[in-house]
């Protein structure tokens, strides 16, 4: 039986829907961020990273980097397997209660992803609450959904941000029944944030539990970089927060943290920390002291927020269509699959700009776009140069741009 012909064909449909997802070979080179190198066929050439979820450059601070390469060097590569059978590293005991303290909580539990503490996370709250029911925000994360699905409970999507709706549906389940509320801080493809204290209200209503995912807000948010929920002033009255270590504090891992007894039931049952090999104590150290750093560091953030708001207006100025967000996300909308790939391709090879097509299904048919992230090594003179760039590669692909007077109009 010729087994390959069904992974061919599986292939095939995603050339044809445009779905291919091709990875550039990227050289990322410390100290140098966002500049890094592209190995092509024809040789490495050197390029501006535009798309980065290591937002604030914490992956190449010479703290973050200095606490790696001592504790590999004191205590080798690897974490020598599952806690169960090589047991708690200590660099990961000291990253677990630094994450306590930086969201207001009891304890903590370190996940080898994000992804991974989404769905062992959600999935084990809820198998742990009897007749469970999950009301899920309509744009959650795919690791959320995933979480969602594999509780195997009853389950009801609320509407994107409507707390109208997600008041009908908890009405109609009842104070008595065992309900978890998951939903996002902000929400990464279109930079929106959620209304945190109308959503805890509700849950304090109608007796729920509230589970957010802060990943792309923790470290960029709030006076310690607490996330949205610290910056709403939220944070004691969500019961779980999870986050990741591998965006704003430019590590690896995803995490949750809440009261003493639940983070001790997750850890006790869920197959997703029981049977997986631990974080390397190296990067327990280096998360942690980012972490730390981010604490009592503000420049990162200020100079984050500035930059965001800079390419956002010279952007705009130039006419391109970016779509408005509160947030550091910098969306700039191209509806169309086949021209937001050809334009992330033209950015690449003649202007040296590396940014990822956004296209079906992370975003909704015909919503295809640009995802920006700027960071706080982002100069002006680069900020401009991706505004000439766009503008070249939008006219030669005959995309949409704001006349001139509508844009003095705004």
């Amino acid at each position: 039986m010729g087994y390959n012909t069904y992974f061919t064909d599986a292939l095939n449909r995603l050339h044809d829907e445009r779905r291919y997802r091709v990875f550039a070979h990227l050289e990322r080179l410390a100290g140098r961020f966002p500049r890094a190198i592209h190995h092509t066929p024809d040789g490495p050439r050197d390029v501006i990273v535009w798309c980065s979820n290591d937002y604030l450059g914490m992956g190449q601070h010479p703290k973050v980097i200095g606490a790696m390469v001592e504790t590999a060097t004191r205590m080798g590569a690897g974490a020598g397997g599952t806690r169960n059978i090589a047991g708690n590293n200590h660099p990961l005991v000291l990253l677990e209660q630094e994450l306590a303290d930086l969201h207001g909580k009891e304890a903590g539990l370190v996940f080898t992803s994000g992804y991974v503490s989404n769905d062992a996370g959600i999935s084990t709250i809820a198998k742990l609450l009897p007749n469970c029911l999950i009301l899920s925000d309509a744009l959650n994360h795919n690791s959320m959904i995933t979480g969602v699905r594999n509780a195997g409970t009853d389950k009801m999507v609320w509407r994107h941000n409507d707390v109208e709706h997600l008041e009908d549906l908890l009405k109609k389940a009842g104070k008595e029944r065992a309900k978890l509320i998951v939903f996002e801080g902000l929400y990464s493809m279109d930079g929106d944030v959620s209304p945190i204290g109308k959503i805890c209200d509700l849950a304090e209503k109608y007796n729920a539990m509230t589970y957010i995912d802060e990943v792309h807000a923790v470290g960029m948010y709030g006076a310690r970089g607490g996330g949205q929920a610290e910056h709403q002033g939220e944070m004691a009255r969500i019961d779980v927060i999870e986050a990741t270590l591998a965006k704003a504090f430019g590590c690896l891992g995803g995490y949750i943290t809440g009261s003493r007894a639940l983070v001790d039931a997750v850890r006790s049952y869920a197959p997703g920390f029981i049977f997986t090999t631990a974080l390397p104590p190296a990067v327990c150290a280096a998360a942690t002291a980012a972490i730390k750093h981010l604490k009592t560091s503000t420049w990162e953030r200020e100079r984050h927020q500035d930059r965001a708001a800079q390419v956002k207006a010279v952007l705009s100025t130039a006419g391109l269509p970016v779509m408005p967000t509160d947030t550091h996300i910098v969306p700039v909308f191209v509806g169309d699959a086949e021209k937001c790939k050809a334009a992330t391709d033209m950015l690449l090879e003649e202007h040296g700009i590396y940014i990822q097509p956004i296209n079906y299904p992370t975003v909704p048919v015909g919503t295809e776009r640009l995802r920006i992230t700027p960071s706080p090594y982002h100069e002006d003179a680069l900020i401009h140069e991706l505004a000439e760039a766009l503008v070249d590669v939008w006219e030669r692909l005959q995309l949409p741009l704001k006349p001139t007077n509508a844009i003095a109009a705004e």
